[in-house]
Formats: C-alpha cells, structure tokens, sequence
C-alpha cells in the first residue's frame, strides 16, 4: 500500500502461508495437498494466499462456493480446483464446469446440474461424489450413496460427467482419539468400496482437514485438505499450538489511535457505560468496530497492545470504534495499537481473541471485513 497510513490494516505474511502449506505437505508424508482457500482465503485473501500456498507445494486449491472457483481462474490460476456449494438452478454451475473446475454432488439433483452444465458446456463435469460419514451436514447418507453413485456412474456413461473423486469431512478431528474419527475412516472406506462395486474407478479419496492432517495420518487416503493450519492458527487446542505444530500465523492486525483523552474517575465508556473509569485516566479511540468484524463479545474482555502493553477494550464494541483504558502510560493520536498477530512482538493472537471471545480462531480471521484492506508482506501478491 501507498500513501497515508490507513485507519486498520490486516496486513498477511504470504512467505508464511508457503512455509505452512510446506509443513502440512510434510505431515502429509508424499499425499498431494489441496489448499483450502474459502471465504476469501480465511480472510487473508482468496487470489494472494492461493498463490502462496501453490508456491509452498500446494497440487490442488479447494473453495466452498463455486464463484470463488471461478474468481481464481479469472485471477489466471490453472490449478485443480474443487468447489462444492452451489444451490438448484444457479447459473454458477455452468461457468464452473466451463472453466474446469470440479464440482461436488451430495444428492442426485446436483448430478442433474453438473449434466446440465456438461451439456451446456460441451464439456465433461469433474464430480466429487461426497458421503456423510458422520458429521450430519452435507454428503449423501448411507441408505442414499448407491443411488447417487448409480446416478452419477450412468451420466459418466453418457460422457457427460467424470466421477473423479469420493470425499467426506471429519466431526472431531480437532479431537485426536476421538471414536468418532475411527468410525467415520471405517464408513468412508465402506462408502468407497460401494462406489466401486458400482463402477466408479479409481477415484481420488479425500478426508483429511488441517486437523486430520496433523494428527491422524490413518485418514490422509489419496489426497488431504487442510484449510485454517495454512494461515498458521491450530485447528484446535487439543492438537497441538501453533508454534508446536510448526505452523506461523500469517495476520497480524493493526489500528491507529484517532483520539486520545484524560478523564475523571467515575467516567462512563462507551454505550450504557458497560466500563467506568476507577481513576483519572487516559482514553484512547481504535477505529475499529463490529462492521470490520471486531465482536460485540470482547467489550471488556478483547485484548490490544497498546502504549507498551496488553490492555482489554473499555466497555462495549460499538459499529465503528471502540475504546481503551490506557491509564498513564504516553499515548498520541496516530500511535499504533495491535490487535492480534503472531505474538512474537508481545502482542496477543488470534487465538487470544478467540478464548476472550467464547469462539474460536477460525471466526476471529474470518470476520474481519471488507474496509479493513489486506496488505501483502513477502510472496508475490
């Protein structure tokens, strides 16, 4: 970026979201890689972070939306890509499918729409028949994979899909030992085999997530498909730290202080003054709010680096703004605040904010919103 310092910025360490796609494709001992890149790469940025997980040896990128697909073949990426939400009718299907990327299908209505856009197309859809193993969210149940299956193989006999890949998703991989793991490995090797007897070839089978990746080599199969360890935060902490795991957390977010002001004890903070001052203090004003994705959950509980330490917001989170109790320590307006990043520089990470939240680390990155603009260190942007 250019100019004047912006109000926030979220600034992304592409070099780090190589070197994590770089472990992951280490813990996943020779399996190819697909960089889950959805909601716009985790936050840090769908093009960026798709690039730098290809350069750190990522083979495929994987996207839940399938306008995010096409995006990424508009940015003139031409790896293998995999996207899998799309709903009936939505003319989504036929850019996808005309521009190469494989689509996913859970019920048979999905095999009808990648026909659809086969025939529109000209071209064959690629289609990942996906199965619910367990975790009760998309994938054909049991009692219904052979007839997705059934379906799927006689479009392919028309020529106007390639079933190319069998895939599920884990329910307590962030859980290591967890039984539910075990079993669901055992269903999604029955599934296979189902799909199989009924004439799928050689399909590519993915199940690992980043958790999974890390933690139970038993479901890396073909393929793995780690998301939220690429941007360096852990999948959970029953798996391991970031810094345990190998992994270096690729955001760091910052703000710049737009007010700075003494007042008395007994000062009320913010709205319904949810924070009262105990002494004379200094306030200071970080113009960032629940519209760029700063939870209404951290009034007086997120954490900020600010004037030489770590500090929690003063009273609630409003829209645009929020307010810190800096006490005596020196502060001016323009001086920067911290938010989160890798913790290096004493300043709390995302994780931090996910514990003062009640959520998780996911969420935290995720939200950050639109008008806080991304700016690229390292890598190619």
């Amino acid at each position: 970026m250019t100019g004047a310092s912006p109000r926030a910025v979220a600034r992304v360490d592409l070099d780090a979201v190589r070197a994590n796609t770089g472990r992951l494709s280490e813990a996943a001992a020779g399996r190819p890689l697909m960089a889950v890149v959805k909601a716009d790469g985790y936050g840090h940025g769908l093009v960026p972070c798709a690039r730098a997980a290809l350069a750190g040896g990522a083979a495929w990128l994987g996207v839940a939306n399938l306008d995010e697909a096409v995006a990424l073949r508009e940015a003139g990426i031409e790896a293998p890509i995999l996207g899998w939400i799309a709903v009936p009718g939505d003319p989504i299907w036929v850019e996808a499918v005309g521009r190469g990327v494989d689509v996913s299908a859970s019920a048979i209505w999905a095999v009808g729409e990648a026909v659809a856009a086969a025939r529109a197309t000209g071209r064959p859809a690629r289609l990942h028949l996906k199965v619910d193993t367990g975790l009760g969210r998309a994938g054909a149940p049991a009692a219904d994979w052979p007839d997705l299956v059934r379906h799927a193989v006689a479009a392919q006999a028309s020529g106007e899909v390639e079933v190319v890949g069998v895939w599920s998703h884990l329910a307590y991989a962030d859980e290591p030992g967890h039984p539910t793991v075990t079993a669901q490995i055992l269903a999604f090797k029955e599934a296979a085999e189902v799909a199989a007897s009924l004439g799928v070839r050689d399909p590519i089978r993915h199940l690992a997530n980043s958790a999974a990746t890390l933690a139970a080599p038993e479901a890396h199969f073909d393929l793995v498909r780690p998301g939220i360890a690429l941007y360096g935060l852990s999948p959970g902490p029953l798996v391991g730290t970031p810094e345990s795991l190998g992994l270096r957390p690729a955001m760091t977010l910052e703000a710049r202080l737009t007010s700075v002001k003494r007042v008395p004890a007994g000062h009320g903070v913010s709205y319904a003054h949810a924070y009262t001052t105990t002494s004379e203090t200094t306030l200071g004003l970080v113009p960032l709010g629940y519209a760029d994705g700063i939870g209404r959950a951290a009034g007086n509980a997120g954490p900020v680096l600010a004037a030489g330490r770590v500090r929690r917001i003063a009273g609630r989170v409003c829209m645009d703004q929020f307010v810190l109790d800096l006490g005596d320590d020196p502060a001016e307006v323009g001086d920067p605040v911290v938010l989160f990043g890798p913790g290096g520089g004493g300043e709390p990470t995302a994780e931090d904010w996910a514990q003062a939240m009640g959520t998780i680390g996911y969420e935290v990155v995720t939200r950050i919103g639109p008008r806080v603009p991304r700016e690229y260190v390292g890598g190619q942007p």
